[in-house]
């Protein structure tokens, strides 16, 4: 009996619970089932096409297979099979060089700094209504004393098919005291006739609302339009708008997109990184821009990821209000459960963009 009850204990000593997900190892249940209430595992995770390790950001995923200390049957495959802008693995070489063709895409060419009046059609089209995505860039000159305060002086909106829907120099309401020359390739000169602010903000609303109520909008979406950018609250602040947060796509604060810490990467580094073209060598361009940042949304939306959306109601995903099913758990209900049950029940903290599909955003 004695030796029995050894071994017992012996057995819980080397027990180790393991996170289905990113394989994470506990000696107690219970601090599995903590780390699966913070971790937001789920299948809209980005994921090691090797060995099936959820990862919390693309960046941590290629740091898994490509990083400095790469996990080392992972990195060898992948060195063989792994797109290193997707970072998807595929069945052999010849099926990797076939869909690089189509992974790398070419850089979109600036429209450049136009020395047009804006009632000019050259620069300002409007394609009549729609239901797909928006994207929008702004370039920015200094006002104030030290020329330090955001005045947007052009603005660029895209459809997802790359057309230009508005592209507009704007007359800042102050000053300018810096035109960033370096940066903007603005001077006075491309501002003097500029449409003024307040006419911007009117056509771009009307272009993003799409004839659709405010009030319906932040509710519902409706025929609203996701407005897709980079960094938005700069662009909408500098244009003096706001806009519903449910139908913002921001890709500076995207979880899959961001650091492994968290911390935003720059347009450019995106952009390089997952488009495999550069961006912002010389004068900013808001038409390269707003490009890049559509097709980095677009690649992201594009995600193949398992259908568990019939679990969140229509309601909460356009609010992206979604509740942690652990909260309705007792501590010991979720202890008697399996890895891979607490996997089950686990969802993630942020909506993925695989879930804007023209189902999901019906009102």
């Amino acid at each position: 009996m004695a030796f029995e009850a050894e071994s017992d204990f012996s057995k819980q000593l080397t027990t180790r619970h393991k996170c289905s997900a990113c394989y994470k190892q506990y000696n107690k249940k219970e601090h599995l089932v903590e780390h699966m209430k913070v971790s937001y595992h789920s299948v809209h995770q980005p994921r090691c096409g090797v060995c099936l390790k959820h990862c919390k950001s693309f960046e941590s995923l290629r740091e898994h297979v490509i990083g400095p200390l790469p996990k080392e049957d992972c990195s060898r495959v992948f060195s063989e099979q792994g797109c290193n802008l997707c970072l998807k693995v595929f069945d052999s070489p010849s099926s990797l060089s076939e869909h690089k063709r189509s992974c790398r895409l070419p850089a979109p060419s600036p429209i450049g700094t136009m020395k047009l009046p804006y009632s000019d059609p050259i620069v300002v089209s409007h394609n009549g209504g729609g239901s797909g995505a928006i994207a929008i860039d702004c370039e920015m000159v200094g006002g104030g004393d030290d020329g330090t305060l955001d005045l947007c002086a052009l603005v660029c909106l895209i459809d997802e098919d790359e057309n230009v829907i508005f592209h507009t120099y704007v007359r800042p309401q102050i000053p300018v005291t810096n035109y960033r020359y370096e940066i903007t390739g603005l001077t006075e000169e491309h501002l003097r006739d500029a449409m003024p602010l307040k006419l911007v903000q009117e056509k771009i609303l009307q272009i993003l609302y799409n004839g659709e109520s405010i009030v319906r909008a932040r509710m519902q979406g409706g025929k609203a339009r996701l407005l897709v950018g980079h960094a938005l609250e700069h662009d909408l602040d500098c244009l003096r708008m706001t806009y519903p947060d449910n139908l913002l796509r921001d890709t500076a604060k995207y979880p899959p997109l961001m650091k492994t810490n968290l911390v935003c990467h720059s347009l450019k580094y995106l952009t390089q990184k997952y488009l495999g073209y550069n961006i912002q060598t010389s004068f900013h361009d808001p038409y390269v821009d707003s490009v890049s940042a559509m097709r980095l949304y677009k690649r992201m939306r594009a995600q193949d990821h398992p259908n568990d959306a019939s679990e969140i109601s229509t309601d909460a995903y356009k609010s992206q209000n979604f509740t942690s099913k652990f909260d309705s758990l007792r501590a010991k209900e979720l202890e008697q459960m399996s890895p891979d049950e607490l996997y089950e029940i686990s969802r993630p903290n942020y909506k993925c963009w695989c879930l804007d599909s023209s189902q999901a955003i019906q009102p």
